[in-house]
């Protein structure tokens, strides 16, 4: 018993101060390199959110589980989405500028519904599945690079020749944070599962609740400690960069990594086995709905009161986590 709660209260703590850190020194690179929070957002911040998904996806690959993968993707966008910008919208509403955020918005569309496409027409992901999404990711990488550069031109390259060693200071201490804000997660994980066996929670829930929410845990603690700090692109760009990065990267790594092609069962009458056909309909149809959301409540917002307009209000952010109690009902 005494492990565990050590275990939590050791990761809540570590991941707040790693949080805090790591959003600050990702603020000082878009201030260093002279670009938007919007791409640091989507690029660093994304990626090294959603890397214990990548990790989990390649394991589970790897272990001859690829199917399992698939359910970490959308799970984990399923969480970011209604949890992570539910929670932060009810701490302090997010503004956001539309400009940045609209063709961000539209990729992210653009690739759910291409991934959930693929799945649906073969009913499987193959090999060359896994290349199509990894060329889409760097695509976009290249893409989101290129408007960067285009938009900071005014980047000076001698004053960061000098300004060198201050900037591995901040990369270095960057990939600290993170690695803590990982571990900090991996004991969130470890206490919480422990204590609710513990106390005879069935492991379904567990799977659903503190598991799920394990993987979300550093977008969710990074968003909260850049929303703090009024860093609201970042925010924003997190969450879109972390799901671009779930639906993309998370679900080509076992199609490429796999031996054989990923399939969807076609029946539910198989116990504990995942994915069934009827299991990527309900998932893929909370995943792309709530993608939708986001578009309504940000750039289609009609609010009378300009204060309220070009943001996600405490009200939408308690509309987004009722979804999620929603979606936590029906699986279960």
């Amino acid at each position: 018993m005494e492990l565990p709660i050590i275990a939590l209260v050791a990761g809540f703590i570590t991941i707040y101060l790693s949080a805090d850190h790591f959003t600050e020194n990702s603020a000082m690179i878009a201030s260093t390199y002279k670009i938007s929070p919007l791409i640091i957002g989507i690029v660093i911040l994304g990626f090294g959110t959603s890397a214990p998904e990548m990790l989990v996806s390649g394991l589970a690959a790897f272990e001859e589980h690829p199917g399992l993968s698939i359910g970490n993707a959308f799970g984990s966008n399923i969480f970011n989405i209604a949890l992570v910008l539910g929670i932060t919208a009810i701490i302090t509403p997010i503004k956001v500028d539309l400009k940045s955020i609209k063709n961000e918005w539209f990729v992210l569309m653009g690739f759910t519904f291409i991934a959930g496409l693929l799945l649906w027409v073969g009913k499987s992901l193959s090999f060359y599945d896994g290349i199509f999404l990894l060329v889409m990711l760097i695509g976009f990488l290249v893409f989101t690079f290129y408007e960067s550069k285009k938009v900071h031109h005014e980047f000076d390259i001698h004053s960061s020749k000098a300004e060198s060693k201050q900037k591995w200071k901040i990369w270095r201490n960057l990939i600290l944070s993170l690695t803590v804000l990982i571990v900090s997660a991996k004991f969130i994980v470890y206490g919480g599962t422990s204590l609710a066996r513990i106390f005879g929670v069935p492991d379904l829930i567990i799977g659903l609740t503190i598991v799920a929410l394990g993987t979300s845990v550093p977008e969710l603690a990074v968003s909260i400690s850049s929303a703090i700090k009024k860093q609201h692109q970042m925010v924003v760009g997190n969450i879109i960069g972390s799901n671009i990065f779930n639906t993309v990267a998370v679900l080509a790594i076992p199609a490429l990594i796999s031996t054989s092609d990923i399939s969807l069962i076609n029946t539910s009458d198989v116990s504990g086995v995942w994915p069934t056909l009827n299991s990527f309909y309900r998932d893929f149809g909370f995943m792309f709905g709530l993608t939708i959301a986001i578009g309504i409540f940000v750039l289609w917002d009609t609010s009378k009161d300009e204060s309220k307009q070009d943001q996600i209000s405490r009200f939408e952010g308690i509309c987004f986590f009722i979804i999620l109690c929603l979606y936590l009902i029906i699986v279960t």
